[in-house]
């Protein structure tokens, strides 16, 4: 064979090939970033997210260091129902985010006196007790900032939500009804702590 017509091959000295495996590798990193925020930014948006308990406002359902995962598309598409537990922004900072217990539905007039819990509303005109028996330590109006007395009626789109801890709860009797537009989800598993892993924690069991 004439050497002079041979394919002729050549290497680029300046591209180890140390480095072109670096390129290759950080261009499927850079891809594999781009595909993870893709997925993961909208799910965390609309569809679950983490949150931590912090406080003693719901024990002894949740307590401080409870590693929640919220479902945010739930109420999207339906409506709390009363005893349910929700994660909401505080209405009055939406930079901080609030768990508590619906009591009253939009339209119910909500009277709180001396620990118990009444709802009024059209199929109950004469008023009705909340069985209450996720509440271990209820307000009596000695404890320190325990509101014992409250009555609010809400309007359509309102709800009234208060701590499983009543004693030590800042909720709805401190500064009013929830609006829909702040309730984000509720939570749907309890990770954290191990012995406590549970589905859909804090659901109302009569």
């Amino acid at each position: 064979m004439n050497p002079e017509n041979s394919p002729v091959e050549i290497t680029n000295v300046s591209e180890s090939p140390k480095k072109s495996k670096l390129k290759m590798l950080v261009r499927e990193i850079f891809i594999f970033a781009i595909i993870a925020f893709g997925i993961v930014l909208p799910f965390r948006l609309y569809i679950a997210e983490p949150y931590i308990v912090e406080g003693a406002s719901m024990d002894p359902t949740f307590k401080t260091g409870d590693y929640l995962i919220v479902d945010k598309l739930s109420y999207e598409l339906g409506k709390p129902e009363r005893n349910s537990v929700v994660v909401f922004k505080f209405p009055e900072d939406p930079r901080k985010s609030f768990i508590k217990r619906v009591i009253g539905l939009p339209g119910e007039t909500v009277v709180v006196k001396s620990g118990s819990t009444t709802i009024i509303n059209s199929e109950n005109p004469k008023g009705f007790a909340i069985d209450q028996l996720y509440v271990k330590n209820t307000c009596t109006g000695t404890e320190h900032n325990c509101i014992s007395s409250y009555q609010k009626t809400l309007a359509g789109d309102e709800y009234f939500v208060m701590g499983d801890n009543r004693a030590e709860s800042f909720d709805s009797r401190s500064w009013g009804p929830l609006s829909k537009k702040y309730i984000l989800g509720k939570p749907v598993l309890r990770l954290y702590p191990l012995n406590k892993i549970e589905v859909v924690p804090g659901t109302y069991k009569k």
